[in-house]
């Protein structure tokens, strides 16, 4: 009796994480597993400087986030990053550059192009080896930027401007919309590339506003990544 108590336990408990839901045409299908997801690359600068990718001195960026479907397209999405920007003016003759780092915190949807049979109830089909994917999303950003005088990356040894502000690292709000794909690699893993762009709610992410230039544009700040990312399923 204790025996059979024990072995339907687990029966029961997968049961009870893959709550059955319906979609539009009445085909019953699960929502999740929670994926966790680890990526690497590299930011992009667009700002009053230039968004030219060769006046960029690229560092590493990185990110870790979690996963989770809701139907059989759409996925909610929690991320944190960590991107490093720097660049140099695309007009010379200015020489002015910036280093700045950038932690970013986002909320996002993701909407799977490719259908996956594999979350419908009933199916023996496997997941996709290929999938293709949009997201957008919003967020926090933390920044905290240096500006200087000159042409090449920042060293040691660099004489910085005195910050336009006094509150640094300051918050903005950040807004990414991106694609990608990623392809079965064995078990519970996936791996692809995902781009994003961020919009964001400051003209400082590089410490360089119309105080700085004399009058030049007011647009916001934004940037660019580009990650190699890995996806674990959780179950």
């Amino acid at each position: 009796m204790a025996t059979s108590a024990l072995a339907a336990r687990p029966a029961a408990a997968q049961h009870q994480r893959q709550v059955r839901h319906y979609n539009s045409q009445g085909r019953p299908y699960y929502q999740g597993p929670l994926h966790v997801t680890l990526a690497g690359g590299t930011g992009f600068y667009d700002g009053d400087l230039g968004n030219s990718p060769s006046d960029n001195f690229y560092g590493v960026a990185g990110s870790i986030g979690v996963l989770y479907r809701l139907t059989p397209h759409l996925h909610l999405g929690s991320e944190f990053s960590y991107v490093p920007l720097s660049a140099r003016d695309h007009l010379r003759e200015r020489g002015l550059a910036f280093t700045s780092h950038n932690g970013v915190g986002t909320v996002f949807l993701r909407y799977d192009l490719l259908a996956d049979e594999s979350v419908f109830a009933a199916s023996n089909d496997e997941p996709p080896i290929l999938q293709l994917y949009v997201q957008g999303g919003a967020g926090l950003l933390l920044y905290d930027p240096q500006s200087y005088p000159g042409t090449s990356r920042a060293t040691r040894n660099t004489g910085f401007f005195a910050p336009e502000r006094n509150d640094y690292p300051a918050l903005a709000g950040a807004f990414p919309i991106g694609a990608g794909f990623s392809v079965h690699l064995f078990d519970r893993w996936r791996a692809g590339i995902e781009g994003n762009y961020y919009f964001t709610t400051t003209d400082q992410l590089d410490d360089i506003s119309n105080k700085r230039l004399g009058g030049a544009s007011a647009n916001r700040d934004g940037f660019g990544t580009l990650m190699l990312k890995l996806d674990y399923s959780l179950e």
